[in-house]
């Protein structure tokens, strides 16, 4: 795998549940260290509409055509407008990933789901798709890979972590979807 593989980095914007709207933020990085450009589209908060947003937002980008992956923050953007990983991959063709750095409480969310939402069922059936894959890097993360094999997966990470426990599409995405919001930007891990 090239070390300069383009990636698409994902997160959303800091947000309030008495927004109706939340800013996403994404990062197309060459590995962990050129950004090529940044990307931007809005969703509902705790709606249905981050994957539809997300195809909308890759295929009409200039840089679909050169992606290689999308690493999305979480199985969910704006709350709980969960990412359909797979309907996202097969919508773009280009292999995607959840990423966390902490394993999901299952329990706790479906609670969660369970008391805000009469779709719960549907939205939990979206979460659970896929496999959750604990990648032993130096910090560990929790991935879900669709269209890619974990090996690949795992190499991608590689790649991309610069220094700490995340992915640089994901830092960077991060970074700017806070400071576009709050006017100053703060990192994690």
């Amino acid at each position: 795998m090239k070390p300069e593989i383009r990636i698409l980095g994902v997160d959303d914007m800091p947000f309030t549940f008495d927004d109706r709207r939340v800013g996403v933020v994404g990062v197309v990085m060459r590995g962990n260290h050129y950004i090529e450009g940044v990307l931007h589209t809005d969703i509902e908060v705790d709606g249905l509409d981050a994957t539809t947003q997300l195809i909308e937002l890759i295929t009409s980008s200039k840089h679909a055509g050169q992606l290689r992956a999308v690493m999305v923050d979480g199985g969910a953007l704006g709350g709980f407008n969960v990412v359909d990983g797979e309907q996202l991959h097969e919508a773009t063709d280009i292999p995607v990933m959840t990423v966390t750095a902490n394993q999901p409480d299952e329990e706790a969310l479906i609670a969660a789901l369970r008391q805000h939402f009469d779709d719960w069922q549907g939205r939990w059936n979206i979460m659970q798709k896929g496999e959750l894959c604990r990648v032993p890097l130096r910090y560990p993360l929790y991935v879900k890979p669709f269209g890619l094999p974990l090996d690949e997966a795992t190499e991608m990470l590689k790649l991309s972590i610069m220094r700490g426990a995340l992915p640089e599409p994901l830092r960077v995405a991060h970074l700017i979807a806070t400071g576009v919001k709050t006017g100053e930007s703060y990192g994690r891990r």
